[in-house]
């Protein structure tokens, strides 16, 4: 409960940790972004991790002109960490599949493999593109198409332009906009507006398939 607890502090309150971070490691900031985006992507066992709220406020302190790092240079190393991260989760899936979700694991809860499928059954290939930015659903779309055994090299090529579109959108738009006066006053109600957008997509698909089988 304590660590979960940590966890809603951490995401809520990201532009405060995150200049600590940058603060006590400095240069090795962006092997810790590299790092969590990665495992965020890259292991089904990891959607808790902050995704869109971290870009967003990776972005904004950097526009900020005072934490040392570039966002070019982020812009690239995120890049490569969701690139690989999907591939890895590709991979993971391929090889362990369905029997992953045997309840031996607290986070891989069989409803959201199912969420992730639906997602995949109603936007087919492209589900890799649109999953990026759907949290959940992220994690989860790169491991169902390695236990569909999607083509990789299909699969490749959605992934790169998902994950440019996720970097680039996220973490630009908080180094042009996070520093305007309004954001800065209400950074964490605008991390929360950005979750709460970012869930409900697959939030509306499951009331639109409750309110469908009500009514059959």
């Amino acid at each position: 409960m304590e660590l979960i607890r940590q966890l809603i502090d951490f995401i809520l309150h990201i532009d405060r940790h995150l200049s600590e971070i940058i603060r006590d490691y400095q240069f090795w900031t962006y092997l810790i972004l590299f790092l969590i985006i990665f495992a965020e992507t890259g292991f089904v066992v990891t959607p808790f991790l902050p995704g869109d709220s971290l870009l967003f406020a990776a972005g904004a302190l950097i526009g900020t002109g005072n934490t040392g790092l570039n966002i070019y240079l982020l812009a690239v190393l995120l890049f490569i960490a969701a690139f690989a991260g999907d591939s890895l989760n590709y991979e993971l899936g391929k090889r362990y599949g369905i029997r992953a979700f045997n309840g031996k694991i607290p986070f891989l809860k069989k409803e959201y493999l199912v969420k992730t499928q639906n997602f995949f059954a109603k936007h087919g290939g492209k589900t890799i593109i649109y999953a990026r930015f759907v949290p959940i659903v992220r994690t989860f779309a790169p491991f169902v198409a390695g236990i569909g055994e999607m083509d990789y090299k299909k699969f490749a090529s959605f992934n790169v332009i998902g994950a440019f579109l996720w970097i680039a959108i996220f973490l630009f738009l908080g180094y042009f906009f996070g520093n305007l006066a309004f954001i800065q006053k209400n950074f964490s109600l605008v991390i929360l507006a950005i979750i709460i957008v970012s869930i409900m997509p697959p939030v509306i698909e499951v009331l639109k398939a409750k309110f469908k089988t009500e009514n059959t």
